[in-house]
């Protein structure tokens, strides 16, 4: 929650206020769908790289105590 943590609530509200003065309140829903869809695309793929990472790691460290 860095980045989200540094816009702080004033900033968030007029974000939004922006952005239903822009697409309208019919469209609202549709966006956020789409945002919500992206953020949890975005973890799903970052968390396949933290595994990844960990696994190469692992396999490694098996290879080493091997030796």
């Amino acid at each position: 929650m860095g980045g989200l943590g540094a816009i702080g609530v004033p900033g968030l509200v007029i974000i939004l206020v922006i952005v239903l003065i822009v697409f309208g309140p019919k469209k609202l829903p549709e966006i956020g769908g789409a945002v919500g869809k992206t953020f949890a695309e975005f973890k799903k793929s970052t968390k396949g790289l933290i595994e990844d990472d960990d696994d190469s790691v692992k396999k490694v460290e098996k290879k080493s105590d091997a030796s």
